[in-house]
């Protein structure tokens, strides 16, 4: 690829309510999301303030949702020729790392959609189900060390294992 396409992506999105702006674990907004600053600071009036606007409960994924969305993943991957190289689905986020010659904002939407569509035809959730929150994060990969990196913290740093997958090559 040229200097002015990435190597690859890491894309990371979250389940809907999963963390609030103001949450203890940290979060991002507009103003805080810049690679290396400081999250947003706790705030309980803030996760208070986030949990009155929320018009569903809190969406988790067990097992079989991970499951789900993990292959997924790796079937919409393959569809579109993009080079899954590795993918963690967790209860409350989904990591995964990808070569694809795409703006990483349009795979993350599609990859979304057709999580959800693969967890609408499980039948485990209602169609109207929120699942995901807004946009995610697109980190852009320049350097072989980078996307060593990245697959390195979506597999094994995660804390325990859940719905992983890893390429072999």
């Amino acid at each position: 690829m040229g200097a002015s396409i990435p190597l690859a992506y890491l894309i990371t999105f979250t389940c809907y309510g999963g963390r609030l702006h103001g949450d203890e674990a940290g979060s991002v907004d507009r103003n805080h999301n810049i690679f290396g600053t400081p999250l947003l600071s706790p705030s309980r009036k803030k996760v208070r303030a986030g949990q009155k606007q929320m018009q569903q409960q809190p969406y988790k994924l067990d097992s079989l949702r991970r499951t789900t969305v993990l292959d997924s993943i790796r079937q919409h991957c393959a569809q579109r020729g993009w080079r899954l190289l590795a993918a963690h689905a967790r209860s409350s986020h989904v990591h995964f790392v990808v070569v694809a010659a795409e703006r990483p904002e349009k795979i993350l939407n599609q990859v979304k959609s057709y999580a959800s569509r693969a967890l609408n035809r499980q039948g485990v959730d209602n169609a109207s189900r929120r699942r995901w929150t807004h946009h995610g994060s697109t980190r852009y990969l320049w350097k072989p060390e980078e996307v060593g990196a990245a697959v390195h913290y979506v597999i094994r740093e995660q804390g325990q294992q859940m719905a992983v997958w890893e390429s072999s090559e």
